[in-house]
């Protein structure tokens, strides 16, 4: 049986590859440049804007894994997601492969942030978050209409070993492990969720392979516990044996930095996620497959202390 992850070069995808292994001794990594996880994985360079470079590398897989990450830039993702997802949906229709898509919380309604389940409201406030609703829709569109088996897993903003775009990682924990001040965007106050990355990793191959899993959207499990910002970088500081020294990105210095970048400049639409609670309740998951996710002391010792 071949498990193949798309855009397997990522936070995700990388952990997901040795995941996998749990499952089938045939994985496929798919990216432009593709790099072995485990000693015999089969590698295909294959770019997903190529319908037939993703025809060829889907067929054959008795499940896809869509995990790719895009540069975080609206135009590259208006431009790009769409056509990304219909070459991965209508290569999996074609071939009788099985989609799970690892997605984000986006498409969301800005009411349901303070305590997001999989039956919050799909009503997104942010650009970003209307090509996430267009392509969650198309694949609920091709289920409906194409046949199509699929499961969404859905994460939060998470955090974890090696995770380079993981935005704890980036705020809190990395600068921490170089010796410098943390930072924090918009409010230290609220509440917010991350997902651990190995446990995201473990709970999509989990899903993946759970043939009664597919039709649904799936939280991947989550910590439970309320910390807020301030609590991250007071614990984070605590464990590294350092001052809880931070920064505060407000919206206007993230609004004065984006004339700059503009990766930052692309945070400032998002900010409704970091001036009020944000919790992500994984109670679904963890309930149908009794799994006790990693606490945000654990996962964050984990990567401070084995960087």
């Amino acid at each position: 049986m071949t498990q193949a992850i798309l855009g397997a070069g990522g936070d995700i995808g990388r952990l997901l590859a040795k995941e996998l292994r749990q499952y089938t001794d045939r994985v496929v990594l798919v990216s432009r440049h593709p790099q072995r996880v485990n000693d015999n994985d089969e590698l295909i360079a294959a770019d997903l804007l190529s319908a037939e470079q993703v025809d060829r590398a889907v067929a054959g897989s008795t499940v896809a894994y869509l995990v790719a990450g895009l540069k975080y830039d609206l135009r590259v993702w208006e431009k790009s997601w769409p056509v990304i997802m219909e070459n991965v949906i209508d290569a999996c229709v074609k071939h009788s492969v099985k989609l799970v898509f690892f997605d984000n919380i986006y498409m969301y309604d800005q009411k349901a942030v303070p305590h997001m389940t999989e039956a919050s409201p799909l009503n997104p406030p942010s650009r970003k978050g209307k090509v996430r609703l267009a392509i969650v829709r198309m694949i609920m569109d091709a289920m409906s209409q194409r046949g199509l088996k699929a499961l969404i897993a859905r994460s939060a903003d998470f955090y974890g070993p090696g995770a380079k775009n993981g935005i704890l990682n980036v705020l809190v924990l990395d600068p921490y492990l170089k010796g410098k001040k943390a930072s924090w965007q918009s409010d230290v106050r609220k509440i917010h969720s991350f997902t651990y990355t190995p446990d995201a990793a473990k709970a999509t191959a989990m899903l993946g392979n759970t043939d009664s899993a597919y039709g649904q959207v799936w939280h991947l499990p989550t910590s439970p516990q309320r910390w807020t910002g301030k609590e991250f970088i007071e614990k984070a500081a605590a464990i590294r044996g350092v001052k809880p020294s931070y920064t505060l990105l407000t919206p206007f210095l993230l609004r004065l930095a984006g004339l700059f970048n503009r990766t930052i400049r692309e945070l400032v639409e998002m900010q409704y996620q970091n001036n009020q609670d944000y919790f992500f309740d994984s109670q679904k998951f963890c309930k149908a497959f009794d799994f006790t996710p990693t606490s945000y002391e654990e996962g964050m010792r984990e990567v401070l202390q084995h960087p």
